[in-house]
Protein backbone atom coordinates (compact mmCIF):
# COMPACT_ATOMS: atom_id res chain seq x y z
CA UNK A 1 0.00 0.00 0.00
CA UNK A 2 2.85 2.40 0.82
CA UNK A 3 4.45 1.62 -2.53
CA UNK A 4 1.32 2.50 -4.49
CA UNK A 5 0.89 5.79 -2.61
CA UNK A 6 4.51 6.66 -3.25
CA UNK A 7 4.21 5.88 -6.93
CA UNK A 8 1.16 8.14 -7.13
CA UNK A 9 3.07 10.98 -5.44
CA UNK A 10 5.96 10.59 -7.87
CA UNK A 11 3.61 10.43 -10.83
CA UNK A 12 1.78 13.58 -9.73
CA UNK A 13 5.15 15.26 -9.30
CA UNK A 14 6.06 14.38 -12.87
CA UNK A 15 2.76 15.80 -14.09
CA UNK A 16 3.31 18.93 -12.00
CA UNK A 17 6.71 19.63 -13.59
CA UNK A 18 5.35 20.77 -16.96
CA UNK A 19 2.74 23.02 -15.41
CA UNK A 20 4.75 24.81 -12.71
CA UNK A 21 8.45 24.48 -13.42
CA UNK A 22 10.34 26.98 -11.26
CA UNK A 23 14.15 27.20 -11.27
CA UNK A 24 14.46 25.63 -14.68
CA UNK A 25 11.80 25.61 -17.34
CA UNK A 26 10.76 23.10 -19.95
CA UNK A 27 10.24 25.00 -23.17
CA UNK A 28 8.58 22.26 -25.21
CA UNK A 29 6.62 19.06 -25.02
CA UNK A 30 9.67 17.25 -26.39
CA UNK A 31 11.76 18.43 -23.42
CA UNK A 32 9.03 17.30 -21.01
CA UNK A 33 8.86 13.88 -22.66
CA UNK A 34 12.64 13.53 -22.56
CA UNK A 35 12.72 14.45 -18.86
CA UNK A 36 9.88 12.04 -18.11
CA UNK A 37 11.66 9.22 -19.93
CA UNK A 38 14.94 9.96 -18.13
CA UNK A 39 13.30 10.07 -14.68
CA UNK A 40 11.38 6.85 -15.35
CA UNK A 41 14.58 5.09 -16.38
CA UNK A 42 16.39 6.34 -13.26
CA UNK A 43 13.50 4.94 -11.22
CA UNK A 44 13.87 1.50 -12.81
CA UNK A 45 17.64 1.58 -12.28
CA UNK A 46 17.07 2.46 -8.59
CA UNK A 47 19.04 5.71 -8.95
CA UNK A 48 16.66 7.58 -6.68
CA UNK A 49 19.16 10.22 -5.52
CA UNK A 50 20.00 11.09 -9.13
CA UNK A 51 16.28 11.11 -9.96
CA UNK A 52 15.56 13.67 -7.24
CA UNK A 53 18.61 15.72 -8.22
CA UNK A 54 17.20 15.89 -11.74
CA UNK A 55 13.67 16.82 -10.62
CA UNK A 56 14.74 19.24 -7.87
CA UNK A 57 15.48 22.04 -10.34
CA UNK A 58 11.93 21.92 -11.69
CA UNK A 59 9.94 21.59 -8.46
CA UNK A 60 8.76 24.82 -6.82
CA UNK A 61 8.97 23.45 -3.28
CA UNK A 62 11.67 23.95 -0.64
CA UNK A 63 14.72 21.68 -0.67
CA UNK A 64 13.98 20.33 2.80
CA UNK A 65 10.57 19.09 1.63
CA UNK A 66 12.15 17.43 -1.40
CA UNK A 67 14.72 15.80 0.92
CA UNK A 68 11.90 14.34 3.04
CA UNK A 69 10.11 13.06 -0.06
CA UNK A 70 13.34 11.48 -1.30
CA UNK A 71 13.91 9.73 2.03
CA UNK A 72 10.35 8.40 2.13
CA UNK A 73 10.61 7.27 -1.49
CA UNK A 74 13.76 5.25 -0.78
CA UNK A 75 12.18 3.60 2.27
CA UNK A 76 8.97 2.74 0.42
CA UNK A 77 10.86 1.35 -2.57
CA UNK A 78 12.82 -0.95 -0.29
CA UNK A 79 9.53 -2.47 0.85
CA UNK A 80 8.12 -2.53 -2.67
CA UNK A 81 11.19 -4.32 -4.02
CA UNK A 82 10.90 -6.98 -1.32
CA UNK A 83 7.25 -7.61 -2.19
CA UNK A 84 7.34 -7.40 -5.98
CA UNK A 85 10.88 -8.43 -6.85
CA UNK A 86 13.44 -6.63 -8.97
CA UNK A 87 12.40 -3.70 -11.16
CA UNK A 88 12.94 -4.80 -14.75
CA UNK A 89 11.73 -2.09 -17.13
CA UNK A 90 9.46 0.88 -17.65
CA UNK A 91 6.74 0.83 -20.28
CA UNK A 92 4.92 3.94 -21.50
CA UNK A 93 1.22 3.08 -21.73
CA UNK A 94 -0.59 6.40 -22.17
CA UNK A 95 -0.03 10.01 -23.14
CA UNK A 96 -2.43 12.92 -22.83
CA UNK A 97 -1.82 16.44 -24.11
CA UNK A 98 -3.82 19.56 -23.32
CA UNK A 99 -3.11 21.85 -26.24
CA UNK A 100 0.47 23.06 -25.89
CA UNK A 101 0.40 23.78 -22.15
CA UNK A 102 0.42 20.40 -20.41
CA UNK A 103 1.26 16.76 -20.95
CA UNK A 104 0.64 13.72 -18.80
CA UNK A 105 2.35 10.41 -19.45
CA UNK A 106 1.49 7.16 -17.73
CA UNK A 107 4.09 4.45 -17.29
CA UNK A 108 4.08 0.93 -15.91
CA UNK A 109 7.08 -0.32 -14.01
CA UNK A 110 7.47 -4.02 -14.63
CA UNK A 111 8.73 -6.00 -11.64
CA UNK A 112 9.62 -9.68 -11.53
CA UNK A 113 6.24 -10.56 -10.03
CA UNK A 114 3.89 -7.77 -11.14
CA UNK A 115 3.69 -4.27 -12.60
CA UNK A 116 2.69 -0.98 -11.01
CA UNK A 117 1.66 2.33 -12.50
CA UNK A 118 4.14 5.18 -12.26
Amino acid sequence: MIGKKLIIVIFLGLCFIEITAQDKFLSSITEAKDLSKKVSQLFVENKIQELFKTLRQYWPIPDNEIDVLEEKTIKALNVTDLRFGKREEVIKVKEETIKEIAIRETYLVKYQNTAIRL
